[in-house]
């Protein structure tokens, strides 16, 4: 363990444990929360406290007997605040098998002592992995600081859409939970503030209930868009939380919840403190194993009643922000996902990315477009002969030629590595290439998923498929050209986490720059 890691193991036992007889979430929370303050306080040297905690996915679940370690660290010091990482696994106590279960990063300030000002030092680089979650963190930041501009622009597109009520939609009025929870000593951190923690697990909680009212079964936590912590609350203090579903995306839901605190005079007065917030993504298995599919929801203008403002807004803005944020969850993933993959030497990028996205119905389309530092004819070798592809992409695990169709037609059989949970995963493609006539002419490259009689699936992989994907390389000097790839998808969970992998070199290329510009349905926007 380096000098400025914190670890911290946990047994889970029957009451750390959820109705499907697994780590419950929320406790899950709680232990991470723990383990980066402490992260963070090691590094600051006195008190910190979280602003936020964001970008958490849950990848496995642990159950009761099993052994948790979380790991934190601090991966860059601005001047009073600090990005901890966070990365949790799950060992099996009989077969020593470890998984990752879930990986975060939260903000924590420095609280100083009196009136002095606190100015945190810069954090010490020991490894390469230190080196690229430092650069990662500032990019982060920008996401983070600039995501309420990003967000409203993309609300405004939203809101031009059609929002006619779709056949057999469900209203989400019988979905709105509200819970009260007063705050006793046993729930305050070390500073007598309520534990950040303990506040995230009660939402986790009434969030779960919300969605279960929905899909009628036990909703699985898969990812918190963000914890934000907008003030303290402390002992004695009555915590009023509301959640509602905002609106579904086929095998997932998304419920936002929000948390207000009143002391005894506010309480009396219906004066609230706006505490927290966030936005819970959750899905369900059937016995199977299998993902559920949700109803579809119909946004309502329908008043409600309720104690707080956020759920007397109309159904519509919940509706489209839902849709907004997931497409800044796929822009952010899209630039943040390789974190382990090293930019290959083969590509040296400029200091421009484009990605255009467009959702119809169940498919998923993406255009990226970059500028890299090499001939054309190069990066047109280095693409069209997939033989080549092991040097520079640690998703290609073999790749053979099994068929020669003619002098521009090849079909290919790749394994790719297994992602987490899942077997590893083969391919059969079928890559054409075309050389230009004319210099003002790209080269091309076109892949396409075929079935050969020869090659069936195995039971040892995953067999995968490309609907449809192609490269476009444009000449701009002797020593740069502009690539364009075009890549169509199922959207479903595991077609999703499969096209990560397989913009995992645009990824690594993205961690270069300072800025990446995302172009959403035709009308672009910055994600700084």
């Amino acid at each position: 363990m380096e000098p400025g890691d914190v670890c911290m193991c946990q047994s889970v036992f029957p009451a750390h444990a959820n109705q499907r007889g697994e780590l419950s979430a929320g406790q899950l929370l709680k232990w991470m929360d723990a383990a980066a303050c402490l992260a963070a306080e090691k590094h600051a040297g006195v008190s910190c406290v979280t602003a936020s905690m964001d970008d958490i996915q849950f990848e496995e679940a642990a159950r009761v007997g099993q052994i948790i370690t979380i790991k934190a660290k601090v991966n860059r010091a601005f001047k009073t605040s600090m990005e901890v990482g966070i990365k949790v696994k799950v060992q099996d106590i009989l077969t020593k098998v470890e998984k990752i279960v879930s990986v975060a990063y939260a903000t924590y300030v420095a609280k100083p002592v009196g009136a002095k000002k606190i100015e945190l030092e810069p954090v010490k680089l020991l490894s390469t992995e230190d080196h690229l979650e430092h650069t990662l963190a500032t990019e982060r930041r920008r996401i983070r600081l600039g995501y309420e501009q990003v967000f409203q622009k993309l609300m405004q597109e939203s809101n031009k859409e059609d929002t006619s009520e779709v056949e057999d939609a469900v209203s989400t009025g019988l979905t709105h939970v509200q819970s009260i929870e007063l705050v006793q000593p046993p729930h305050a951190n070390h500073h007598g503030n309520t534990f950040g923690g303990q506040i995230m697990a009660w939402m986790e909680t009434v969030a779960s209930i919300s969605a279960s009212r929905l899909c009628c079964s036990y909703p699985i936590l898969k990812s918190v868009n963000m914890f934000k912590f907008w003030g303290p609350s402390v002992v004695g203090d009555r915590l009023v939380f509301n959640a509602i579903v905002n609106n579904t995306f086929q095998n997932s839901v998304e419920v936002g919840v929000r948390v207000e605190a009143y002391n005894c005079e506010e309480w009396i007065k219906d004066q609230a403190r706006h505490i927290n917030s966030a936005f819970l993504i959750f899905n369900t298995v059937n016995d199977k194993g299998e993902l559920l599919t949700f109803p579809r929801i119909k946004p309502t203008t329908e008043m409600c009643y309720c104690l707080v403002y956020f759920f007397i807004k109309d159904g519509v803005r919940r509706y489209h922000g839902a849709i907004a944020r997931r497409r800044i969850r796929l822009a952010r993933k899209c630039m943040l996902s390789a974190k382990e993959d090293q930019p290959s030497d083969l590509w040296e990028t400029s200091n421009q990315i484009k990605i255009w996205i467009h959702e119809e119905g169940d498919t998923l389309s993406l255009k990226v477009e970059m500028q890299v530092k090499i001939p054309s004819h190069l990066a047109f070798s280095l693409l069209s002969d997939f033989t080549f592809r092991q040097e520079w992409d640690k998703h290609f695990l073999t790749c053979e030629v099994l068929q020669d169709v003619n002098e521009d037609e090849k079909i290919y059989y790749i394994t790719s590595p297994p992602m987490t949970g899942h077997k590893p995963r083969d391919f059969v493609i079928l890559v054409s290439q075309r050389q230009p006539c004319k210099p003002s002419e790209p080269y091309m490259v076109a892949v396409k998923s075929v079935t050969l009689t020869s090659m069936p699936p195995s039971s040892e992989y995953c067999r995968s498929q490309v609907l449809c994907a192609g490269f476009q390389i444009y000449s701009d000097s002797n020593s740069s050209c502009t690539m364009l790839e075009d890549v169509a998808v199922v959207r479903t969970l595991r077609a999703l986490k499969y096209c990560k992998k397989r913009h995992a070199l645009f990824a690594n290329c993205c961690l270069l720059l300072p800025k990446l510009y995302v172009f959403t349905s035709i009308k672009p926007f910055i994600l700084i």
